[in-house]
């Protein structure tokens, strides 16, 4: 199965609610993040990705490495998500900028509501 090589961000909020994204034309909730550019680290491309998609300054220093993880891909038929995951801070207000329509704030508790990725659902909420 083809590998898609990814980065992902835990971002909480006060109250503990996870930040999520819904890219535009679909229809499943996933952490913000994307796929690392030629050249790039992990930490380097999620920083760039949260910026693009959020609006949100992240220093990379701030970025707490989670693990990596696979799970099938949440918008690629056919497709496997190589991801490192990181916790990253709310440091500021975010808005949904470049791909992303809607962002959500997931009560854990209530995951059960929306539509989730599999590698939110599968490997992230329980490890929670």
């Amino acid at each position: 199965m083809p590998v898609i090589r990814i980065v992902a961000a835990v971002v909480r909020d006060s109250q503990g609610r996870w930040l999520l994204v819904r890219k535009r034309g679909t229809t499943v909730f996933m952490q913000p993040g994307g796929k690392l550019e030629r050249g790039e680290t992990p930490a380097d491309a999620l920083v760039r990705e949260l910026a693009e998609e959020l609006g949100l300054s992240v220093d990379p220093a701030a970025l707490g490495h989670l693990g990596r993880f696979e799970a099938p891909a949440a918008n690629e038929a056919g497709f496997t998500v190589d991801a490192d995951v990181f916790t990253a801070p709310l440091t500021g207000p975010v808005s949904a900028q470049a791909e992303i329509e809607e962002l959500y704030w997931l009560d854990p508790a209530h995951a059960d509501d929306v539509p989730l990725a599999p590698l939110l659902r599968d490997h992230l909420l329980p490890a929670a």
